[in-house]
């Protein structure tokens, strides 16, 4: 039997990636129970498992700003460790990464293959892990996500139907474009990419097609049965922050078409679908 290792296994993805794998033989840790920046401790976690999921990271796009460091030691340090570990081991290894990788400065979407030219601290810290992945270990598969959105931690969703509930209106960024994607959604596409052996490579895990934040917002609206004419579109001009935000992260899906895999459902119906299996709400 295949045994499995959830790295990361407390955040959003990580628990959709546990119910997805439900009846196998995993192994979920969560931050609290490994720190995959120090090596010895990630050598002691891989041993005996076929398989390691990375479903952790430094996530505070913000934060990484001033803490870059930080940022480094789990999207880069901590990758490099689970890839040798597994290397040493002979395990596969998936690991998560981001659309921040890229420029954001496309108009079309971004094949897997594009050169990585991250504009802040995040995007920095993970293409390092990349690279430092694909040093390490032959064979490991990337999967590249965004906007994501889940039943169990924080998210853009969460938050539309949080502010809709304290406000007449709501302002949101029109001038930004990417995939809402659904992590249960992820996480049955990483395993079946498992369950089908691809091969090892680098892979968009995204929901098809793309929206504005102001168009995936008015969409949340509309499915929780709110007046989608309460969200109000506005520039990013208006809502600065300390990291870049891409204004276009969209990302191409050729890679499943080349290992006989179809593209992700679009994401209005991912949502749709999560709205009803009630996974769509304050975590």
């Amino acid at each position: 039997m295949t045994s499995y290792l959830i790295v990361g296994a407390g955040g959003m993805l990580g628990q959709d990636l546990r119910a997805t794998l439900v009846g196998r033989d995993v192994t979920a840790l969560s931050r609290a129970s490994l720190d995959i920046s120090i090596a010895a401790d990630v050598e002691q976690a891989v041993a005996g498992h076929d398989v390691v999921l990375n479903a952790a990271g430094y996530t505070a796009v913000d934060l990484a700003e001033t803490h870059e460091d930080d940022a480094v030691l789990v999207n880069a340090l901590g990758a490099e460790n689970l890839a040798k570990a597994a290397a040493a081991t002979g395990a596969r290894l998936v690991h998560v990464s981001t659309d921040y990788v890229f420029d954001g400065a496309a108009a079309s979407p971004y094949p897997e293959g594009f050169r990585l030219d991250p504009q802040g601290a995040y995007g920095r810290s993970k293409a390092e892990g990349e690279r430092r992945i694909r040093a390490a270990l032959n064979g490991a598969i990337i999967v590249r996500t965004a906007w994501t959105y889940g039943q169990h931690g924080p998210n853009f969703a969460a938050t539309m139907l949080r502010l809709a509930a304290e406000r007449e209106t709501v302002d949101v960024v029109d001038d930004q474009r990417g995939q809402p994607t659904w992590t249960l959604d992820l996480a049955a596409r990483i395993v079946e990419m498992l369950d089908t052996d691809v091969p090892g490579g680098t892979y968009h895990g995204t929901n098809a097609g793309s929206a504005s934040w102001f168009e995936f917002a008015r969409e949340i609206f509309s499915l929780a049965g709110l007046d989608p004419e309460r969200v109000k579109p506005i520039s990013s001009a208006h809502f600065v922050r300390p990291a870049p935000r891409p204004a276009y992260s969209v990302l191409g899906h050729d890679g499943w078409a080349a290992v006989g895999l179809p593209p992700m459902r679009p994401w209005q119906d991912a949502l749709s679908a999560a709205f009803a299996a009630g996974a769509v709400g304050a975590p």
